[in-house]
């Protein structure tokens, strides 16, 4: 159970409940909306009376998928949970073409290489992500395994004039043209190509493939993907003749209004070698109190009740951000494992609270990405030599009169401690930690991590 949860000092009950009414999840705040939009009520029944079928497409126009699809993610796994079967969409195909909705502008045209290499790249992180929620989340036994697919694998492999002829004579144009993503790009300067237009075809199509080939009735997407949605509803009824239900989620937005994690072009990946875990705990740990209770209902697993109970807590105390602590430790622990939470967890420790039992736990790795722009240098341990002479060969200074006035006034610091005597001999045994660094700093935020290469230490 997680440390913070613990702290609250309430019991969770309901942490792990079996889901079975997908619509009074959230107290019926799961969903935004449903097509068609009389069907609620049909398409709740349907979900309780036997295992149904739901998918959702993510396309790779970048090695990573970011947290703001981290929504779908979790939606597909409430489905899980549930029992349903799951199909995630990762669009080999449909990455190539580009979704019109919500740009302004055409995407930059992919290299087939490219769409391959981030397509197995995103394919790889929801398998992880779903295995980190059976194994660490939801601890109950095995679920219903998620279907990862790629629609390059049908669509490299069918006739394109019978694909025209059979299939595209059901989509209308007068409904296509008036999807908004058409009609904002068709008023604006730049326009729309033929290649955008045609994306919301062949997103139907997949539903219709889905469908014919697993029996797939439900479709989950953002809210700014009700026209795409609706297309696969409109071609599935035409050569079908059979009920399909398409549901949007809300979209997460930043106080400023961006789409959640991709403000100001800085998008906070799940993918580690992108987004360390440190970085995606800490964006958590920063989110505002007006925005956490509504994050932790949509991000976690946590009941509503238990969503309460953390949120009245919270309000007596909040500037010990309680509430937020648990948000990024149940995103962190879902994108991570327990491994990448303990990684983010030791970090916090080790920069926010100068904690060297945390910080000589963290991999080099992990301390060089904690200290972005420290230099590093590497020196022998074998070698004696004095603070001064420590900081002079590590290049924190660059005179030696210098560097004795900036230790006396207390301005270096070795592993977090403040060093005032630069002819202080420096012990190994004393200042290097059992991973083998040793972390300089001159005034407040310049770093230095020394890897010791030689004859180190086994620890303090």
């Amino acid at each position: 159970m997680s440390p913070y949860l613990c702290r609250l000092n309430f019991p969770l009950r309901r942490f792990f409940c079996t889901e079975k009414n997908l619509f009074e999840l959230r107290r019926g705040k799961l969903f935004e909306d449903t097509f068609p939009h009389e069907s609620r009520n049909e398409a709740a029944k349907l979900l309780k009376s036997k295992q149904q079928c739901v998918y959702a497409g993510f396309d790779p126009t970048a090695e990573s998928l970011h947290v703001g699809n981290l929504l779908i993610l979790i939606n597909l796994l409430h489905w899980q949970r549930a029992g349903h079967s799951t199909i995630a969409l990762v669009g080999g195909a449909t990455g190539l073409i580009g979704d019109p909705s919500g740009r302004s502008t055409e995407r930059p045209e992919l290299a087939n290489q490219r769409v391959e290499a981030n397509t197995n790249s995103i394919k790889k992180s929801i398998e992880t992500i779903f295995k980190n929620h059976e194994d660490f989340i939801w601890k109950k036994g095995k679920l219903p395994p998620v279907r990862v697919v790629n629609n390059l694998e049908w669509y490299k492999k069918m006739d394109l004039v019978h694909f025209i002829s059979h299939h595209c004579r059901h989509f209308r144009l007068s409904r296509m043209l008036s999807r908004h993503s058409v009609q904002s790009r068709l008023n604006s300067e730049q326009g729309m190509s033929f290649t955008e237009f045609t994306y919301q075809v062949f997103q139907g199509y997949d539903w219709l493939h889905l469908y014919k080939t697993y029996g797939c009735s439900f479709q989950v997407g953002g809210n700014d993907q009700m026209g795409n949605i609706v297309s696969g509803y409109d071609l599935i009824s035409k050569e079908e003749n059979v009920p399909v239900y398409g549901m949007t989620l809300p979209l997460i937005t930043s106080e400023s209004g961006d789409k959640f994690g991709k403000s100001a072009g800085n998008a906070v990946w799940l993918n580690a070698d992108k987004t360390p875990p440190f970085e995606l705990y800490q964006f958590f740990v920063r989110n505002p109190d007006s925005a956490v209770e509504n994050l932790l209902r949509l991000l976690t697993f946590l009941s509503d009740e238990d969503i309460d109970e953390i949120m009245k807590k919270h309000l007596q105390e909040p500037h010990l951000r309680a509430a937020q602590q648990i948000l990024a430790e149940q995103v962190t622990l879902l994108v991570h494992g327990e491994a990448g939470l303990k990684l983010a967890q030791l970090a916090t420790e080790a920069l926010y609270k100068g904690d060297l039992n945390s910080l000589e736990q963290l991999p080099k790795e992990e301390i060089i990405r904690l200290f972005p722009g420290a230099s590093v240098s590497a020196l022998d341990s074998n070698k004696s030599r004095t603070i001064l002479e420590l900081a002079l060969e590590a290049n924190a200074y660059n005179y030696e009169k210098d560097a004795r006035t900036k230790i006396y006034a207390g301005g270096f610091y070795v592993n977090m401690h403040r060093m005032n005597n630069p002819d202080q001999v420096f012990h190994p045994h004393e200042f290097i930690l059992k991973n083998k660094i040793t972390l300089l700093r001159t005034g407040k935020k310049n770093y230095i991590i020394i890897n010791w290469s030689s004859g180190l230490t086994d620890g303090k």
